[in-house]
């Protein structure tokens, strides 16, 4: 009886119930979206990289060598030496090691070298492998292969030429050794999107003829030439380490970060991923303080709505009265007129954050390489729709009360 009596009433007053019901339903997409992006930014911020046991550099901070090694964010303060990274490779703890190579750029891309071995050990999201969506990896010392995002871009196909620029926002470049597109990688969501890929012995190639950061004057090494050169790189970037046992890891890790020849740092990239979202955090807290604040605004507004319609509805209360209706009567109707009107913005709100996810997700993974997953709602998401719901008979109660005590003879009064 209650629940019908609620119901016409709410179809009674229909626009202004809409209009409180998609406040209620913007400000739950917003938090859920919020959430959705939060959530999304951290999977796709661990999954970049997986499989890989450790990341060594140069010595300086845990987040710093993860973002220039995996997110190509930065620089390093300094290189490893060959023989070093050899003498590391050669452990037997280590199953596979993959040498990396950074610090020139293509048009606001960055270049790196590496060897073949990456394209076989590099995973992201849960173990997926690079594929190429056409052409071949590395075959020639000038060969490269680019990412997704650098093809699309910069409207590269097989065959197309590369000239690629020495350091980062340099005016100098490699004009005298063009590469040559081989292959190009399919979409991964990850920093290879936006990578130029090319051997370790190619980037050594392009700076044969150059000292201190300069090309010499009047010196070019044709390309025949390099073919021939013992082109062994004197150092390298970073490198991806892969175990034998993760038993052995935390060994290996100890032995890196005590290596006698130059300092060294060796990091687990989940442990150093949790230090960088442990920075980030307070503008995280920050965010979802924001949205939360926006779904108490709305639930405010609804409250507003209910205290103004009171006036209105004094008569409509009395006569419920004098037909007999108990006050708890009463306060149980508004009651519930406010939780319905909080679970329907809480529905229409998640119906609409899965129709922005679904128009916006790959518009996201193409501009941001951000996977946000369209999936059932989480525990977490069903509790915050509940406690909206809650929130909504709590805010509801004052106004409520308000009615119920208002005098029948004062409801019934006629006003001149």
């Amino acid at each position: 009886m209650i629940l019908r009596l609620a119901i016409a009433s709410l179809f009674a007053r229909a626009l202004t119930v809409g209009m409180t019901i998609l406040a209620i339903a913007l400000s739950v997409a917003l938090f859920l979206g919020v959430e959705k992006v939060r959530t999304g930014a951290k999977a796709s911020f661990a999954d970049t990289i997986s499989g890989t046991d450790l990341i060594v550099g140069a010595r300086s901070g845990a987040v710093q060598l993860l973002l220039y090694s995996v997110f190509r964010i930065g620089n390093a303060t300094n290189n490893i030496t060959w023989e070093s990274y050899q003498d590391i490779a050669a452990r037997p703890e280590v199953k596979w090691s993959v040498p990396i190579s950074l610090g020139d750029s293509h048009r606001q891309f960055r270049v790196m070298g590496t060897t073949t071995g990456f394209f076989d050990h590099y995973k992201y999201r849960q173990g997926r492998a690079l594929a190429l969506r056409d052409g071949t990896v590395m075959n020639d010392l000038f060969d490269t292969v680019i990412g997704a995002d650098v093809a699309a871009t910069l409207g590269y196909r097989l065959g197309d030429p590369i000239i690629v620029a020495h350091g980062l926002a340099s005016f100098a470049e490699h004009k005298d050794q063009p590469f040559r597109v081989a292959g190009i990688l399919e979409k991964t969501g990850t920093p290879v999107d936006r990578t130029v890929i090319v051997s370790l012995e190619a980037i050594e190639a392009i700076h044969v003829d150059w000292r201190s950061g300069a090309k010499i004057p009047g010196q070019t090494t044709s390309a025949e030439v390099l073919r021939g050169m013992d082109l062994k790189p004197k150092a390298v970037t970073a490198v991806l380490l892969g175990v034998e046992s993760p038993l052995r890891t935390f060994a290996l890790q100890r032995a890196i970060n005590d290596y006698p020849q130059e300092p060294l740092l060796a990091i687990l990239p989940g442990v150093a991923l949790q230090e960088l979202w442990g920075i980030v955090g307070i503008a995280e807290t920050a965010l979802l303080a924001v949205s939360a604040m926006v779904v108490v605004t709305a639930l405010i507004g609804m409250m507003a709505t209910i205290f103004s319609s009171l006036n209105e509805r004094r008569r409509e209360m009395a006569i419920f009265r004098a037909m007999g209706a108990r006050p708890a009567v009463i306060l149980a109707l508004l009651v519930l007129e406010a939780v319905l009107m909080a679970a329907c913005g809480a529905g229409v709100g998640l119906g609409l954050l899965y129709a922005g996810l679904i128009v916006a997700q790959p518009m996201v993974d193409s501009a941001f390489g951000l996977w946000l997953p369209i999936e059932a709602p989480t525990l977490r998401e069903l509790w915050v729709m509940g406690a909206v719901v809650c929130a909504g008979a709590i805010v509801s109660t004052l106004p409520a009360i308000r009615a119920y005590r208002l005098s029948l003879a004062d409801g019934m009064m006629v006003r001149t």
